[in-house]
Order: C-alpha cells, then structure tokens, then sequence
C-alpha cells in the first residue's frame, strides 16, 4: 500500500516525538562512545581502528550504519568500508541512503540511525555532509543512537571535523597562524567543548588550529594524525589507537593580540598550553578531582573534552 504525504508527516511526527521522549530520559541510560578519527586509517592489514570501532558497536553482529555524504564517491567509498567491515566479521553493516537535506528526514534514514549500535561517517567534504544533516531528524537520531542505546559515533576526516559542535569548515596550513585564515561552522556537536581537525601532522595543521583557537579561546584544540583515532568515553576517559598521536591544545589561559590586530595579520598567543598524546595511552579521569596528579592541567584540559554536547542536530 502507498504511503500518502499526510502518512509520511505523521510517522515523522512520531518518530520524532519518540526520539525526543527518549532524549528526556536519556540520563538514565549509558551513552556511547565516540571514535574520530584523523583520516586514511588503515582498511586493508591489521585495521586497528576499524575493529575498535566494531567492537565499540557491540561486536560482529552489531547493527553498523555508514554514512558517505561527505564523499565525492560515495559508492566506491562504501564498498570499500563494506569490504574492511566484511573482513572484520561484521555481519549486520549497511550503508545509510544520505545524500540531501530531504534524505536525512526520510523515516526509513531516521528509523535506521536511531536503532543502530554504530555509526561510521567517511571522509569527503564536512561541509557538504553538515548541509545534509545540520538540523535534521536524522541528526537528531544519531544523538538518540548515542545517548539512549550506547551506540559508537564514529568520523574520518570530514567525519571528524563535523563531531564537534564548533566545526573547522574551512582553512589553509600555514606555519604562521594569521587572524581569520580559518572559517567555522556548525557541526554535530557530540563535542562539546572542542575544535577538531585532521590529517593534522602529515599537513602541517597546527597554524590553522591556532587560529581557530585565537577566535574561539573558550574551545580547546584537537589535532589528530592520520591513520590514529581519539576514543572519548564521556565523563570517563580518553584513549588514543593506531599509529600517530592526537595533539591538545589548550588556549584558554592565554593572551591574544587577536581583537587588535586585522585580518591576515600574524597572531601572538602567549601562554597555550599543549599535550601531546601518543597512540597506545589510555587516560582514565580519577572520580574525585583532588586525586588528580600532575600535570593537573592535562585533567582539567581531558575532562573538559570528555563532556558530552547537547542534544542538538
């Protein structure tokens, strides 16, 4: 039977209702985990990331969901990752039909984020992935996903940079961070507190984060290597897996010259602070803040970075 428009309007409704009586009570569940990672991970040796990812989900017989919007080809990109999960004995891994706005507020696109155990976004282009999902029901699924059945959220790359609610769109890497060289946007916000950028030393990034920093000093900075991921248990502990490291910044005891200087103009920052985490570390937050031991600056730095985003598409 076909499905009229005023049907479609109604299951939404429903849905959307559905999703949003769960976030209310969302505090009585377990949130999930998130994966971002920094680019070109591994998919065809030992795929370290990917099978943490798996085993983030759930196992072999979690409900995997992968989203290639962002992707410029977006078919070749899921077979690949169909094949890397394959291999890996995932057995219930399927592509998500994202590809506009109106996709991402289909019932059936809705329907699958929501109940899905994991979450994968490749890599492409964050700005063309955020104009599909920016404010949009199967946004609002995915944080349903994360916060009410556990599910790992999961990027590369543009994957990655869109987990943050301060989203880095757009920047050149130079080596001297200049006022304004960056452009931000809105992301997914399942970051609350941070910026991310990747592919971050193999492209020399650090100029662009600064500057990124140098406009929102309130955020910190996360720069992730290639073929390394950054696990995020919130309010728990971070881990850093693969084969780089992933870079901290925090700025947010700096001074800046940025309100005084124009546009192209070289940046001074004194003061940052920065952690350099290697892959292999695992950073657990003590449960009493006076236990922490130093540097006390690096657990202020990771339990600000552990804190979950608000439930916003």
């Amino acid at each position: 039977m076909r499905m009229t428009t005023l049907d479609r309007r109604q299951l939404l409704a429903l849905l959307g209702s559905t999703v949003m009586a769960s976030f209310a009570s969302a505090q009585t569940h377990k949130r999930g985990s998130l994966l971002i990672i920094g680019g070109a991970e591994d998919r065809k040796q030992h795929r370290v990331i990917l099978r943490k990812f798996v085993e983030l989900s759930g196992g072999v017989n979690a409900h995997i969901k992968v989203i290639t919007a962002a992707s410029e080809t977006p078919v070749d990109t899921w077979q690949s990752y169909q094949t890397a999960f394959k291999d890996l004995g995932a057995t219930q891994c399927e592509v998500v039909p994202i590809a506009t706005r109106e996709d991402a507020s289909n019932a059936q696109v809705v329907k699958q984020l929501a109940e899905a155990d994991g979450i994968f976004m490749t890599g492409g282009d964050q700005n063309i992935l955020m104009q599909c999902l920016l404010g949009s029901p199967a946004a609002r699924a995915m944080h349903h996903a994360f916060r009410v059945n556990g599910a790992c959220i999961s990027g590369t790359s543009a994957g990655a940079a869109v987990m943050s609610r301060q989203m880095l769109a757009q920047g050149d890497a130079t080596l001297d961070p200049e006022k304004d060289m960056v452009s931000m946007h809105t992301g997914l916000g399942f970051v609350a507190n941070a910026i991310i950028d990747q592919h971050f030393s193999e492209r020399q990034r650090l100029g662009r984060l600064l500057s990124a920093l140098a406009k929102r000093p309130e955020m910190l900075g996360v720069g992730i290597d290639e073929d390394t991921a950054l696990v995020i248990e919130p309010n728990q502990a971070v881990e850093i897996v693969g084969r780089g490291a992933v870079t901290l910044v925090d700025p947010r005891h700096m001074r800046s010259n940025f309100k005084h200087i124009g546009e192209g103009e070289k940046l001074e920052m004194l003061g940052l602070q920065m952690h350099l985490l290697p892959a292999g570390n695992r950073y657990v937050l003590p449960s009493n803040p006076k236990d922490r031991r130093p540097p006390v600056a690096l657990w202020e730095a990771l339990s600000r970075l552990t804190q979950p985003g608000s439930v916003r598409g």
